[in-house]
């Protein structure tokens, strides 16, 4: 047994823990670049607990995915002003950004020197500056993550920076921060939230360390996702989607993903569609194909029981079978009011292109099996 753990270097959990920002913030600079988006009241409230700490603050509002332009727009500013620290605070997108901005303040060159497809994939030499991922979305778990997902709207793909060296050195997490998200972002962060945690259990790269996290954020994913969707104002199920968020986050950056993010990708490159919602459109049609392709050409892979253990766990039933589990994430699609991708004007005639680019996406070299591309082009249909 081997495998390679690493994560933020600190992780503050529980409801109230923003009061502790200012504090947290002072031990690395006084000048922060924060990159926030999401409920304005929270943003004020972040606002005034770094100002009472004598933080100064450049400040950046930032709404939807983040573009190689937006990130090289907020590298000159933050460099302009003398920024010391970065805080990212809202959901994953902005937390993306916000890593983004932090490792070019310190690593040499040019951002397209550091990404992946479109750039020149150079390692990452140089520790970022200090970064303090606060999320307000319990979905992408982007503040234990190690990359940054960035738009690329000429080329239509979405790619990746990646280094250790990203990782935040603080991830906060304040469920009381998720209370104010509508029943929408709250079903497409949260099923996310539960790809994430099912991905890496079944991933190639699985690992004793994230089947713990995994396993148990399956469970909490169970019991409360569809409570925080009907009733917002559920603490206890708040707290359990967000602690899912983080779990998941822990595992996809150590164990990787599979199927589901390899063409949730590139969808989301070449369509306006959040990320959350495509994940949830392709979660039950892919895990139906892995156990097919698994059934057909590796009956003995070890997949096949952990999707047998999946099952379980989402149905609390120990007598739960494979397909078991498969009905019920389909009855939590409908539950959710899950639109198909059809819905962001994805059509047959776009398979080719989603499938070519999905083959080479990192995701899915985690996949438990390798999907041919008939079997790519059902789960694609499945999914409309």
């Amino acid at each position: 047994m081997r495998f390679d753990f690493s994560t933020a270097n600190r992780i503050v959990f529980g409801e109230g823990t923003l009061n502790e920002i200012g504090t947290i913030a002072r031990q690395f600079g006084t000048k922060a670049f924060v990159v926030a988006g999401g409920d304005p009241k929270s943003i004020d409230s972040l606002r005034n607990k770094l100002s009472t700490a004598g933080i100064e603050i450049t400040f950046l509002k930032t709404a939807g995915e983040p573009t190689t332009k937006l990130v090289e727009d907020a590298i000159c500013l933050a460099k302009e002003n003398g920024c010391q620290l970065v805080i990212g605070f809202g959901g994953g997108s902005a937390i993306d950004l916000a890593k983004a901005i932090s490792v070019m303040l310190t690593n040499p060159g040019e951002l397209f020197d550091y990404l992946e497809v479109v750039g020149k994939n150079q390692t990452i030499t140089i520790p970022a500056a200090p970064m303090i991922a606060v999320p307000t979305t319990s979905g992408t778990g982007s503040e234990v993550t190690r990359n940054a997902v960035l738009a690329v709207p000429d080329r239509k793909v979405k790619v990746s920076m990646r280094s250790a060296f990203m990782l935040p050195r603080v991830a906060l997490i304040d469920p009381e921060l998720t209370y104010a998200l509508p029943p929408r972002v709250t079903a497409n962060t949260g099923m996310d939230a539960l790809t994430q945690v099912l991905e890496p259990y079944v991933s190639q790269k699985a690992n004793p360390m994230a089947d713990i996290f995994c396993c148990e954020g399956l469970k909490r994913a169970a019991r409360s996702l569809e409570k925080a969707y009907h009733n917002g104002s559920d603490q206890l199920a708040r707290v359990d989607m967000s602690w899912t968020s983080l779990l998941g986050g822990l595992s996809l950056a150590n164990a990787g993903l599979g199927a589901v993010h390899g063409l949730a990708g590139p969808i989301g490159g070449m369509f306006h569609a959040s990320h959350g919602a495509i994940c949830a459109s392709l979660l039950a049609p892919v895990t139906a194909m892995n156990v097919k392709a698994l059934e057909e050409r590796m009956p003995d892979a070890p997949a096949l029981e952990r999707y047998c253990e999946i099952a379980k766990i989402l149905t609390g039933n120990d007598q739960a079978s494979v397909r078991d589990g498969i009905d019920w994430l389909q009855s939590l699609k409908i539950a959710l009011e899950i639109p198909g991708l059809s819905a962001y004007e994805i059509t047959k005639v776009d398979f080719a292109e989603i499938i070519d680019k999905s083959l080479v996406a990192s995701s899915m070299q985690g996949n438990p099996v390798q999907l041919q591309r008939a079997e790519l082009e059902t789960i694609l249909n499945d999914a409309l």
